[in-house]
């Protein structure tokens, strides 16, 4: 049959298109359904462009301060008209590498939506298609408003992620409501291009996921640079009116006003669950409205696999990536490495940026681990001082009977790619005193996680 594949597969984000693409590879024939783009909200309005963007933002801070380094740059003027296209070049070619991919493991792409039907079947338009293993579910998910205060997305004044990666004009001032790795980010880089920045997190911290040392020290940084940070805030009121946006806010027993030409909802996502055909059959929902998966990711119904946002937190790429390889890689009969859930690296691509695995030190504290906080400034880091990215830190935390890495948090330029020598040491079960026994290039800004597992060990070198 034309419309017959071994794997279907719901969606051709992160998830959704690694996942075909390893079942390919593993003899399987697979088709991929997705009524955008391919790539997903990652590739095309998420991680991908934000990313092109914070350069831009990282290049306009760096230009302003370059006179230091003995670079005359002159007046440095910016454009977020000129950045976002730039943005929307490199989001378009990774999507046409996605589409590339999926030419190249000669996988079916059928453009359009798709609900599920029992039988493992996949309606799409009036086609329907079968699947003979599986059909796996990757829709993915979506930036929500706050409606009971009056906040839900117009796209005008009050927008989402999507919009803020489309601007070509930026507005003079900026209300962000949500301070997680999203609002962080678009504060980083609405700021660098002169808007005036305020944003606003419910909770009593910004970046409320990641180690409280972290947050601190993301904090100070942003407020130096003239963002406005309220945390622990409760937006009461909201007034949307044509060309501004009223928030009326309390925090910390004061109340204020904080008034914006826009505001960028980036406090939370919802998953992408709705009109699927999921009820019908058969596949349940947990009580935060997540796919009900065991721990090979079938849903409650036999035949269907979910993977993704949808599968439930963490909600990030690299997670629905790696549960995409491992759904394929049991679909094609083979046992793969269980995922370690408490083992997936965070990041925040803000300046300077957040990493993070493991546990906090408040986590720890909660289960009475017995543990020793291990940690080296970057300020006292030989490289750090040589390209001035002094700010932050490693830290990490050690078991105190066994040296087991029970937490590591970076803050910091380059933390992002720092954090993976922490991740392969969590995920192999090394001890501190292994990591430490690696030697370190010389001048490196990962001499500092050496030096962090020193200082949990009671013989730093360097402070």
């Amino acid at each position: 049959m034309a419309n017959s594949f071994d794997v279907i597969v719901l969606g051709g984000g992160p998830a959704g298109y690694v996942c075909a693409i390893r079942a390919a590879q593993l003899g399987l024939a697979s088709a991929v359904i997705e009524q955008e783009k391919l790539g997903g909200v990652c590739v095309n309005i998420g991680c991908i462009p934000t990313k092109a963007l914070l350069y831009s933002a990282f290049l306009a801070n760096a230009l302003k301060e370059s006179k230091d380094f003995g670079v005359e740059a002159g007046s440095v003027k910016t454009d977020y008209g000129v950045a976002m296209k730039r943005s929307r070049r490199v989001a378009e070619q990774n999507s046409k590498g996605v589409e590339f991919l999926m030419k190249k493991h000669k996988i079916t792409v059928v453009k359009g939506t798709g609900t599920l039907q029992p039988g493992k079947k996949v309606k799409v338009g009036n086609d329907v298609y079968e699947a003979k293993k599986a059909v796996v579910i990757a829709t993915g998910s979506r930036v929500k408003g706050i409606a009971q205060i009056g906040l839900e997305i117009n796209k005008t004044t009050v927008i989402s992620s999507d919009e803020a990666l489309l601007m070509e004009r930026i507005p003079e001032a900026l209300a962000i409501i949500g301070a997680g790795a999203v609002g962080m980010e678009f504060a980083d880089i609405f700021n660098a291009f002169g808007v005036k920045v305020t944003v606003i997190e419910a909770l009593p911290r910004i970046l409320p996921l990641e180690d409280a040392e972290s947050s601190d020290a993301v904090g100070k940084s942003y407020r130096k640079r003239g963002i406005e940070v309220i945390a622990g805030a409760k937006v009461t009121k909201a007034t949307v009116a044509k060309d501004k946006v009223t928030l009326d806010v309390e925090a910390g027993g004061e109340k204020k006003q904080v008034t914006a030409a826009a505001v960028l909802m980036a406090a939370g996502r919802a998953v992408n669950t709705e009109n699927v055909g999921l009820k019908e059959c058969g596949i349940q929902l947990t009580d935060r409205g997540f796919i009900k998966v065991d721990k090979n990711l079938q849903t409650t119904a036999p035949g269907y696999y979910a993977i993704g946002d949808v599968a439930g937190p963490p909600m990030l790429a690299h997670k629905g990536s790696r549960e995409g390889v491992v759904v394929a890689e049991i679909l094609a009969g083979q046992k793969p490495h269980p995922i370690k859930y408490d083992n997936v690296p965070s990041v925040t691509y803000c300046h300077p940026e957040v990493a993070s695995i493991g546990m906090t030190e408040e986590q720890c504290k909660e289960k009475k681990l017995d543990y020793v906080a291990g940690k080296f400034p970057f300020s006292a880091n030989g490289r750090a001082r040589g390209t001035g990215e002094t700010e932050g830190f490693v830290k990490i935390l050690r078991d105190k009977k066994y040296g087991e890495i029970l937490g590591a948090h970076i803050v910091g330029a380059h933390a992002s790619e720092i954090i993976h020598e922490l991740a392969v040491a969590r995920e192999n079960e090394y001890t501190v005193e292994e990591v430490e026994l690696a030697i370190h290039a010389h001048p490196t800004m990962s001499e500092a996680v050496a030096e962090a597992a020193l200082d949990s060990l009671g013989r730093v070198i360097h402070i």
